[in-house]
């Protein structure tokens, strides 16, 4: 009776093999290839919200999903020598996180499908030629912020602001964007915008100093380099009591005064839920670049006490996230 038992376990846990076999051998994989232009912490938690999305979604990285992520350290040739090592890699489908790692892999990649994120603009970056029905094989969404209300919130806390310093690197089409609308909003409130440039995040510190006694404060829109760099702005800023305005919620955590912006894992759980539509058989040319569906108030009240800036009532009471 003892080897029968054992016989019939034996027979038993090869089925159980056969099966789950067998189960495997049917299920599909995918193979991802991600290109980050830069870390910080904006990029990295849309990387993280896109991954989590495909793992709620039944794709998960080691069993039905395989990820190759390249990080570019800010640098656009290495961007370039990422998209075409994508290239030959035969990928399913590439997620490029910021402008300039997008700019790159749709120039390169025209076979495979290519989702962006974290990309202000796509049509002044030349990625897509309609927000709505893009036609090729690239979609995704846009982090397009609302600098014009975020400049309305710097006025909120300096009723009398006369000028205003903003970082940017003219040599991303994301920043010159923002610029432009940031120009024209400031015309608007005269207010005199006092720009500052930098080609690497080298030049930061020098950047930032060279506002210092010229303007009320420094706003930072959703610029690589600079958002990259964000330590040094604050350090050097607040140094001299120079409040610092930004465009997105990590850099606020970090020690910017606040922003009215977008969440970034979201906008990288939106693009994930794509993905898994792609997955599923959607065509990427009939889908249409997407936008935030929510903003957020954020507020760091310790970096407002640290200068000596008064929040307005409305703020405190209207704000969203609140870093003590």
């Amino acid at each position: 009776m003892e080897n029968i038992l054992k016989k019939n376990n034996l027979i038993f846990l090869v089925l159980v093999i056969v099966l789950v076999f067998s189960l495997n051998v049917g299920a599909e994989k995918f193979k991802i290839g991600i290109s980050q232009f830069v870390e910080h912490p904006s990029l990295d938690l849309a990387r993280e919200g896109f991954i989590d999305q495909l793992a709620e979604k039944g794709y998960l990285e080691g069993e039905n999903l395989n990820i190759e992520f390249q990080n570019a350290q800010a640098d656009f040739a290495t961007a370039q020598t990422i998209a075409q090592r994508f290239k030959q890699n035969n990928l399913d489908l590439v997620l490029a996180i910021a402008t300039p790692s997008a700019q790159t892999a749709v120039n390169v990649l025209s076979d495979t499908p290519v989702l962006i994120t974290a990309v202000t603009d796509p049509i002044a970056a030349g990625i897509v030629s309609n927000m709505k029905k893009p036609g090729t094989n690239t979609s995704g969404t846009t982090d397009m912020n609302p600098v014009a209300k975020q400049l309305d919130l710097i006025k909120n806390f300096l009723p009398k602001i006369k000028n205003l310093g903003i970082l940017y690197n003219p040599g991303e089409v994301n920043s010159t964007v923002q610029v432009k609308i940031a120009k024209q909003k400031a015309k608007e409130m005269k207010i005199e915008l006092k720009e500052a440039t930098v080609s690497n995040s080298s030049e930061v510190s020098l950047a930032v100093s060279s506002l210092i006694g010229k303007v009320d404060a420094i706003y930072v829109p959703t610029d690589n380099i600079i958002v990259s760099a964000m330590p040094t702005v604050l350090e050097t800023a607040y140094n001299n009591q120079v409040p610092v305005f930004t465009s997105e919620n990590n850099s606020v955590k970090q020690g910017a005064i606040a922003t009215l912006g977008i969440d970034y894992y979201q906008l990288g759980k939106q693009t994930g839920l794509m993905a898994a539509k792609i997955f599923a058989g959607e065509n990427i040319s009939q889908m249409g670049v997407e936008s935030s569906k929510q903003l957020k108030l954020y507020l760091n009240k310790k970096s407002a006490s640290q200068i000596g800036l008064k929040i307005p009532q409305n703020i405190l009471d209207n704000a969203d996230t609140i870093f003590e």
